[in-house]
């Protein structure tokens, strides 16, 4: 965990619709609401929410649109 937070590999929190990051937003217990951490060269992440299967509004969900349009638009621009 230290190395984690010396690092800034932790990427993404569990957190409520209104950005504070709380137990009660945290649906599987991690440490420090921990949802996603990445690699010491930042090319390789782990995300626990899976935000692709959050993209369809045939799947009654498009919460993980946002977060795979903005990679998307990243990879584009190089």
């Amino acid at each position: 965990m230290k190395d984690l937070v010396n690092h800034d590999q932790i990427l993404f929190k569990y957190c409520d619709a209104a950005g504070n990051i709380n137990a009660e937003s945290n649906p599987n217990g991690t440490i420090d609401n921990i949802a996603g951490i990445c690699n010491l060269n930042r090319n390789v992440f782990g995300m626990m929410p899976h935000p692709e299967r959050a993209c369809d509004s045939e799947l009654a969900n498009t919460d993980g649109k946002l977060i795979m349009d903005s990679l998307l638009k990243t990879l584009i621009k190089k």
